[in-house]
């Protein structure tokens, strides 16, 4: 599935020094698919991003804003350590401390790909995961740039 238009699913929020973000989805499952899309789209031009690769990733957490931020580091971790960026997310199975999916991607070619922001970090500052009244899934998220 082609992911829709970022403002859709995320906008980036005021933060000294630091880069902010809010994401939304319909239910968990998604907040957490839409919440790696946004990390990807502040990385580079998920647009051109071509599914090549697939990967499964595993991510336990002791609740639902340690498993957001650990399932953050870990996205990240394809970018930082293999230089592999994400354009599908698939979130398979999830708990409040458990989440398991399928990641799509390719590594990052110069020629290519159009960088956007250096990420350097998942912070725990102001991390929030609720549902709304409406019964939507919000976080707020802060990356260390």
């Amino acid at each position: 599935m082609e992911k829709s238009e970022p403002s859709t699913y995320y906008r980036l929020t005021h933060h000294t020094a630091d880069c902010g973000i809010e994401v939304w989805g319909d239910n968990p499952a998604s907040l957490f698919e839409n919440a790696g899309y946004a990390l990807f789209d502040l990385v580079a031009d998920i647009a051109v991003v071509t599914p090549v690769n697939e990967y499964p990733v595993q991510v336990s957490g002791m609740d639902v804003e340690d498993l957001m931020v650990s399932w953050l580091r870990e996205l990240l971790d394809f970018w930082t350590c293999r230089e592999i960026l994400i354009c599908d997310i698939r979130v398979m199975e999830l708990s409040e401390q458990y989440v398991s999916a399928r990641i799509r991607g390719e590594i990052y070619h110069p020629h290519i790909h159009s960088l956007r922001h250096d990420i350097k970090a998942v912070t725990y500052h102001q991390i929030q995961v609720i549902q709304t009244p409406e019964g939507k899934w919000r976080t707020s998220v802060v990356f260390d740039v």
